[in-house]
């Protein structure tokens, strides 16, 4: 038996400086799926934007919820954040290991107005239900429409909950197996770590377990 005490830090969110307690959370609330989501505004100017804040809350309705949180050094709003508040819709695109620098490079902080599908070489394919442009390179895309905005709070680092609804769900048929389902295999997402860091999920990453009878 290992008598060895383990000893913990503990850090409170009330008096942690900001920047120290975000990389401390994410680098263990990991690995995070990436929503690439695609909006427009008003003026109907294209944004796409990378979120890991994010994942699926429900099949009946679908529902997904990314956040755009507030910049913590300068408690700024992003513009998808805008963008759903002027234009209630979106597409949610799943990110792969083939699409990740493009999706990493299109999270660089561009001046409100520039597409960043062309800055990263990213194909816009149009939505059938709803105005912005889905990502061809994205093995699934979903069209959604934006229920409600939650904003968390006002300073820097608060997250604003976008509720998304499913409307469409475009699946590539290279990343099926012979069931119609979606192969992790094939479809070879990433995920979000601390810091840089990424996962990959695939080869000797992916394992099965049988669920309890």
């Amino acid at each position: 038996m290992n008598n060895t005490a383990t000893e913990y830090i503990q850090f409170d969110p009330k008096v942690t400086p900001l920047a120290k307690f975000h990389g401390t959370m994410l680098g263990a609330v990991a690995p995070r799926p990436i929503a690439l989501a695609s909006t427009i505004d008003e003026e109907g100017r294209p944004n796409l934007s990378p979120f890991s804040f994010f994942n699926a809350f429900g099949a009946n309705p679908p529902i997904l919820i990314f956040s755009p949180a507030r910049r913590g050094h300068n408690n700024t709003t992003k513009h998808s954040y805008e963008n759903v508040k002027q234009v209630p819709e979106v597409v949610i695109n799943v990110v792969n290991y083939a699409m990740v620098q493009q999706t990493s490079d299109s999270s660089a902080d561009f001046d409100r107005g520039v597409n960043e599908f062309e800055m990263v070489g990213f194909t816009m394919e149009p939505s059938e239900l709803v105005k912005p442009c889905r990502v061809k390179e994205s093995p699934v895309q979903f069209e959604c429409k934006v229920l409600n905005v939650i904003e968390t709070g006002v300073e820097g680092g608060a997250g604003n909950l976008v509720v998304c609804e499913i409307l469409r769900m475009h699946v590539n048929k290279d990343i099926l197996d012979e069931n119609g389902r979606i192969d992790p295999h094939k479809i070879d997402l990433v995920g979000r770590m601390g810091g840089n860091y990424y996962v990959r999920a695939n080869g000797a990453s992916l394992f099965e377990l049988a669920k309890p009878e």
